[in-house]
């Protein structure tokens, strides 16, 4: 393979070079950028908020409702985004072994690793305890968050190009990115900038989202949304996968796919499901 062309990418991971206090760790542009992912996604979370009281229940108390919703919404999501995808990634993409050996490496979300799809059940388990809690469908309490999670995703892809991580295959393309410092200390070879696509997928998604919303009533029927949701996203997961390098532990080189396509294929068959039972 031959490359013509490519670009070089070695930025520091450290937002600044001085250490927080207390915490005596650095401020990563990952980290920032996971942070301004879900900042973004709740200022969207409050403007759908605001629609929908608006459509379902007029001004009265509109702004008190809409701020009370949003922050209890955001805090539910963003608790099972981080235990989902930590455990998700311990589960499907470390060994196991070291789990045993070191039971408190799974608290160590500043080493990485976060698996989206695990970060995906943790939302949904989370948001099933916050419909409990409040008394309301569980279907239209994941309507509101797919929207701001597809936009979110889009940041939290950004951040891992930061850390040089999730790396594409070879590429001998014009656009092929050489990681100066990869994550995984892998030999520095142009790849496809995997994280990028992924990113640009998930603003895709995040705007086909967004037009439905506007084109149908809030959340009518229940559920259809999120069906949409997880067949674009873990659709465009499922393809992109094919540029990636494997990420886990046990999945070989003889398999077809790798361990992000199979753990998309039951998102995307349950999306089917969900959008065309709604349909109906």
């Amino acid at each position: 393979m031959s490359f013509l062309a490519y670009f070089v990418w070695d930025p520091s991971p450290h937002m600044f070079k001085f250490t927080l206090p207390l915490l005596n760790r650095p401020i990563l542009w990952y980290g920032f950028l996971f942070a301004l992912g879900f900042f973004v996604g709740y200022l969207v979370l409050i403007a759908l908020l605001r629609k929908y009281f608006l459509y379902k229940e007029g001004r009265e108390g509109l702004k008190k409702k809409v701020a009370s919703q949003a922050e209890q919404l955001t805090f539910y999501v963003i608790i099972g985004a981080i235990v989902g995808s930590r455990l998700g990634d311990v589960l499907f993409y470390q060994s196991f072994s070291r789990m045993i050996k070191d039971p408190l490496s799974i608290f160590a979300v500043w080493e990485g690793g976060l698996s989206s799809h695990g970060g995906a059940l943790g939302i949904l388990i989370a948001l099933l305890l916050f419909a409990k809690r409040k008394k309301i469908s569980f279907w239209t309490a994941v309507d509101f968050t797919v929207i701001p999670t597809a936009i979110a995703a889009v940041f939290i892809r950004v951040g891992n190009f930061f850390n040089q991580e999730i790396l594409g295959i070879p590429c001998d393309l014009p656009w092929g990115v050489l990681f100066l410092h990869p994550a995984d200390g892998s030999a520095t070879t142009p790849l496809h900038p995997v994280q990028l696509y992924e990113a640009a997928a998930y603003l895709i998604s995040f705007f086909l989202l967004l037009w439905y919303w506007y084109r149908h009533p809030p959340f009518k029927p229940t559920g259809r949304l999120t069906g949409l949701f997880l067949i674009l996203v873990f659709g465009f997961r499922f393809l992109i996968e094919f540029l990636k390098m494997e990420q886990s532990v046990y999945i070989g080189s003889s398999s077809s796919f790798t361990m992000g396509q199979w753990l998309s294929l039951p998102f995307i068959g349950f999306g089917v499901w969900l959008f065309f039972r709604t349909s109906r």
